[in-house]
């Protein structure tokens, strides 16, 4: 059975294992917080090119994150040391910030979690540089919609399992296989919380959604099969076939007919390519 926990105005919260339910003012801090996350990946667009380095990307991320009031969730979190995760090619998540350079074709995830008055807005895009083949391209489209049709499945009644099949079988109708080794997680005061979102499931089952529930959802939809393997960094997740992943993340909240999308790009940039 499912334990649930309205949180009033002012509780100490905890991580308990219950699915929190918030109030007005949960929202607004998730809002604040979410619109800076975005602002952050739309101010990336122009930067990411041919030629940078990754840790250069990181540079701008945590600039951002001060300057906008708030500092990176990410930063000395179980021992990681940079302001976000920037994920090439067939890393599937957790990419470590380094002096790699991108090249031409390659598709990357950029995920930033600035933490703001104690919220925390949680988000991932996808970038494509350069000229990025039609294989892979496709894979990010796909990727997207995977996303777009959780969220449809987001509302008050439904269950988790909803928003899992929903992803995983528009996923496997273009034969591209879903990471089971990573899931979605509540947020909010806390980074990762109660309850997981994972990207597979029948629907039906699973824990029910209610108002003031706060989620990530965040496939990772791989070309290849879903099998992962991790680095020696103790990090960064590959694809155990090299095949190309991609990811998209979005944090949201249950409302009473349906869900709030905390990290909508202010600019409209919410799928590459972009043109901000």
């Amino acid at each position: 059975m499912t334990d649930y926990q309205t949180i009033a105005d002012g509780d100490v919260v905890e991580r308990t294992g219950a699915i929190k339910l918030h109030g007005p003012e949960g929202f607004a801090g998730m809002r604040a917080a979410g619109r800076l996350a975005a602002e952050i990946l739309d101010a990336l667009v122009p930067h990411v090119v041919p030629g940078v380095e990754t840790a250069e990307l990181d540079r701008i991320v945590y600039d951002m994150t001060i300057a906008g009031g708030a500092v990176p969730a990410t930063m000395n979190y179980r021992g990681y040391t940079h302001s976000c995760c920037i994920s090439v090619n067939h890393v599937v998540c957790h990419g470590i910030p380094s002096s790699r350079t991108l090249k031409e074709g390659d598709i990357v995830n950029i995920d930033v979690t600035p933490l703001l008055g104690g919220w925390h807005g949680d988000t991932s895009r996808m970038y494509l540089v350069g000229d990025v083949p039609i294989k892979a391209r496709r894979l990010v489209d796909v990727t997207y919609e995977c996303l777009m049709r959780g969220i449809e499945q987001a509302k008050p009644g439904n269950r988790l399992g909803d928003i899992s099949h929903a992803i995983q079988s528009f996923a496997e109708k273009h034969r591209y296989g879903v990471v089971r080794d990573f899931c979605g997680h509540g947020l909010g005061r806390l980074f990762h919380d109660a309850p997981e979102v994972v990207h597979v499931g029948r629907p039906g089952t699973g824990p029910e959604l209610r108002p003031g529930m706060f989620f990530t959802i965040e496939p990772m939809i791989n070309i290849g099969r879903p099998d992962v393997k991790m680095l020696d960094d103790g990090w960064t997740a590959v694809t155990r076939d090299r095949s190309l992943s991609a990811q998209f993340e979005h944090s949201i909240g249950i409302t009473e007919t349906g869900c709030e999308i905390f990290t909508l790009s202010p600019k409209g940039l919410h799928a590459p390519p972009y043109s901000g």
